[in-house]
């Protein structure tokens, strides 16, 4: 299982991270986590064509993990890719043919499946050989934290959210939890990360994760990443990464 970053950051522009997207490649069948904006032009570079990709997974809708999602269907069908699976939670369908609506040419060209998802849900993509299991993250909208196993292993992608219960309870004896960390140990949030509010739950947990990685970076943790790091560690015995736009990892 191969794990490529295509974008780590944010809706605020950043130079060298794009906005929130991965590709998982499972027995060389990938498998693309959120879409946000940049993500679309990070194939090439990372070596993917597009047109392989007809399955898609939301965290959730917003446009900084999804607005080039569409701009991806638009460029499959340019090449002859009209189906597409999207799976993602309540809402998906409805936002999906909202925003379809405005390309009426798209339409009649494209067919794509929409699944809706709620916490607790557990499924296998069609063509895939893997399960995938879900829980609630805790945003400003509704989001969900996904669990992907394969044949390699297994890993946990919390998308947006605040440290729960729930996530670490879906990330349990995974080897690799992938967690935002969006602002540096300072700061006071809610709806999202810092490296003391995710530490304060890692204490409470002990529930053998292989490694964490943290992504989806606010230009606020600039120049703090070693001093996150450096801080999860006085919680956390197992490697602590920092994701980077078209790093890749391997399970």
């Amino acid at each position: 299982m191969e794990i490529t970053f295509l974008g780590t950051g944010v809706a605020i522009p950043q130079k060298n991270r794009v906005q929130s997207g991965m590709l998982v490649r499972l027995e060389e069948k990938p498998l693309l986590i959120d879409c946000g904006s940049g993500v679309l032009s990070h194939f090439p570079e990372a070596g993917i064509s597009h047109t392989e990709v007809d399955t898609v997974l939301l965290s959730h809708l917003h446009l900084d993990h999804v607005a080039d999602l569409h701009p991806l269907i638009k460029a499959n069908w340019l090449r002859g890719s009209t189906s597409m699976k999207i799976y993602g939670p309540e809402g998906t369908e409805e936002w999906f043919l909202k925003v379809l609506e405005a390309y009426e040419y798209l339409q009649e060209e494209v067919d794509v499946d929409v699944i809706e998802l709620v916490p607790g849900k557990e499924f296998t993509p069609e063509g895939f050989d893997c399960e995938i299991s879900c829980a609630a993250a805790t945003h400003s909208v509704t989001a969900l934290a996904y669990r992907v196993t394969g044949e390699d292993g297994e890993f946990v992608y919390s998308g947006d959210t605040e440290p729960s219960r729930e996530i670490m309870d879906l990330a349990a004896e995974a080897d690799l939890l992938i967690h935002e960390c969006s602002f540096p140990p300072s700061m006071k949030v809610t709806n999202h990360t810092t490296p003391n509010s995710l530490a304060g739950i890692l204490k409470e947990y002990n529930n053998g994760i292989g490694s964490i990685c943290l992504t989806h970076f606010y230009p606020e943790m600039r120049g703090h990443e070693r001093e996150a790091v450096n801080y999860l560690q006085g919680y956390f015995e197992e490697e602590v990464i920092l994701a980077e736009d078209l790093m890749k990892l391997e399970l």
